[in-house]
């Protein structure tokens, strides 16, 4: 999506250029990548540039562009490795509670089953896109971004 005119003559500075259907953005706003910056403003599903504009459109799809800076959150890659931190956060988290009740209490295990399959399900899909926030925002800290065809 390009963020100013081609080839048209205009010379537009990069603080009025404009998303369209979007606010004015700022790339001033912009701060200098950090890893604590950018995991605070990727669990709160922010923008890890700027902190302001949101992450995601719904869920977990990102937005293209921050409609508050401008930066391009799609070029950070969170495809594979969100859904791994998920699973060691809950099963980490989980586990221990669910073993301790079944050293403490006689359960059989369809109940257990019946129990800790939709705990689990629900756990989990509350921390994926907090998760996957946080891995954009380890991206921005480090640079990390995906190969475009014009690299």
């Amino acid at each position: 999506m390009p963020l100013a005119p081609q080839d048209s003559g205009m010379s537009i500075s990069e603080s009025q250029m404009s998303i369209p259907g979007m606010s004015t953005i700022d790339p001033s706003l912009r701060s200098t990548p950090s890893l604590l910056v950018g995991l605070k403003r990727g669990i709160c599903r922010r923008c890890p540039a700027c902190g302001q504009g949101a992450l995601f459109r719904g869920y977990l799809a990102v937005l293209p562009a921050c409609s508050v800076c401008g930066n391009d959150n799609e070029q950070y890659p969170s495809d594979d490795f969100a859904p791994y931190v998920t699973i060691f956060l809950v099963l980490h988290l989980v586990m221990p509670l669910f073993i301790y009740a079944d050293r403490t209490w006689e359960m059989s295990v369809w109940f257990e089953a019946a129990v800790a399959i939709p705990i689990f399900i629900v756990i989990t899909l509350a921390v994926l896109p907090f998760a996957k926030g946080s891995v954009i925002g380890f991206a921005w800290a480090f640079g990390v971004t995906r190969k475009t065809n014009q690299d």
